[in-house]
């Protein structure tokens, strides 16, 4: 079986941003490879069932407020549980990171610098000047970057990576897939990781 796990995320949520540098690491650890799928919820929300925050009951809202505080402390990371500019249009940055991981580029680093952006400096990913300014620093071509971000190639992966999430089974993010199993949400990097260890067949639905 060739050696990667699908990575189905979007930069507007805040447990990919807790678990992206442990599930970088960890498939690092293990010789495995990333394959970047940045997605759009919503269209796999329709998909599935899945409701955006807002519409979810009260409950609901007040719970995931609590986890998010003990995830922050957890995973020893700065997080504002309610950032100036959420909820924002995650796309453009979504397609950059799909963009680099086309061309070879710093898809990881990336993503962490937005990641840290949203949910720490309480900057507006939206914004093409924001990312502009995160591709610079990471030493990248910005207007190549965001160019190929919006080709029709880079949307039609985008697309696509909606698609292929809602026929693997994904209907969150963070998701990782490994051999057809997916393991939604950064609270399950641990049984990937056991996973990983055992080498077992995965786990699919009867």
């Amino acid at each position: 079986m060739q050696r990667v796990i699908d990575y189905f995320y979007t930069h507007a949520s805040p447990w990919a941003y807790l678990g992206h540098q442990t599930f970088l690491a960890l498939a690092d650890s293990h010789d495995y490879a990333v394959r970047f799928r940045p997605v759009l919820l919503g269209p796999v929300f329709s998909e599935t069932g899945g409701l955006p925050l807002a519409k979810r009951h009260p409950v609901r809202q007040a719970y995931r407020q609590v986890e998010l505080q003990r995830w922050r402390a957890k995973r020893e990371l700065p997080l504002t549980l309610r950032p100036a500019h959420f909820p924002t249009n995650p796309a453009l940055a979504d397609r950059i990171a799909l963009g680099l991981a086309m061309d070879g580029g710093p898809t990881g680093a990336f993503s962490q610098a937005v990641f840290e952006a949203l949910w720490a400096e309480d900057r507006d990913i939206s914004r093409e000047e924001v990312l502009r300014v995160i591709l610079e620093r990471l030493g990248v071509d910005a207007d190549k970057a965001i160019g190929h971000a919006n080709e029709k190639d880079c949307i039609a992966r985008y697309e696509q990576n909606q698609e292929d999430a809602v026929m693997l089974g994904v209907f969150g993010s963070p998701s990782y897939v490994l051999h057809g199993e997916v393991f939604w949400g950064q609270d399950r990097l641990d049984l990937l990781d056991d996973a990983l260890t055992s080498g077992r067949g995965p786990y699919l639905p009867d």
